[in-house]
């Protein structure tokens, strides 16, 4: 829980009363690996703070190829966020890889705290901004470059999750396939 207010906290101010309201409306969820938290043709109806674990965003293509969009490690949020705001199902599948801990808050309790807490929603909006800005400076650069410099950048970008995700995960972030994927690996 403490990750959770620390995190908020970089992004506004909350005094104690605020912090004791936030908290009564988490609930902390075991999601084991592989099940997911959001699934595509339901609607997502709870955000999710990883408190420890790696989940991925992931769809299928009209091949049916399963394609991972990119990866939540902790102390982030994760939220299919078109779903959940305009209240469709979901296009896409939030999956555990690892057995993970996810600190829960239901959309209803989300409004509850924008109606109580005066800068919720400005806090809310910079953490969402600074998201999606994160998603763009991670994705951009890698769609031009070949297999090998997509492999190096996704490296230095996450070094953290290499030796945590499966390569089959990694080689559908990459667009490439597994196989391609351990060439790479052994030649670097």
């Amino acid at each position: 829980m403490e990750k959770l207010i620390d995190y908020l906290l970089q992004f506004g101010n909350l005094n104690q009363q605020q912090i004791d309201l936030i908290i009564s409306k988490v609930r902390q969820v075991h999601l084991p690996k592989d099940k997911y938290f959001s699934e595509a043709g339901k609607v997502a109806k709870e955000i999710g703070f990883v408190s420890d674990g790696i989940l991925r965003i992931c769809y299928y293509n009209k091949k049916g190829d399963e394609i991972t969009k990119y990866f939540v490690s902790e102390n982030r949020f994760v939220v299919d966020l078109d779903s959940y705001n305009a209240k469709i199902p979901a296009s896409q599948y939030i999956q555990a890889v690892l057995d993970c801990k996810i600190l829960t808050i239901s959309y209803n309790d989300m409004q509850e705290l924008s109606l109580t807490i005066i800068n919720w929603d400005d806090i809310i909006n910079k953490i969402t901004t600074k998201a999606l800005v994160d998603k763009v400076n991670i994705i951009s650069p890698m769609v031009s470059e070949d297999a090998s410099k997509k492999y190096l950048s996704f490296l230095e970008k996450f070094p953290q999750l290499v030796n945590r995700i499966p390569l089959s995960h990694i080689a559908s972030y990459l667009g490439i396939t597994q196989s391609s994927l351990s060439r790479i690996r052994k030649n670097i």
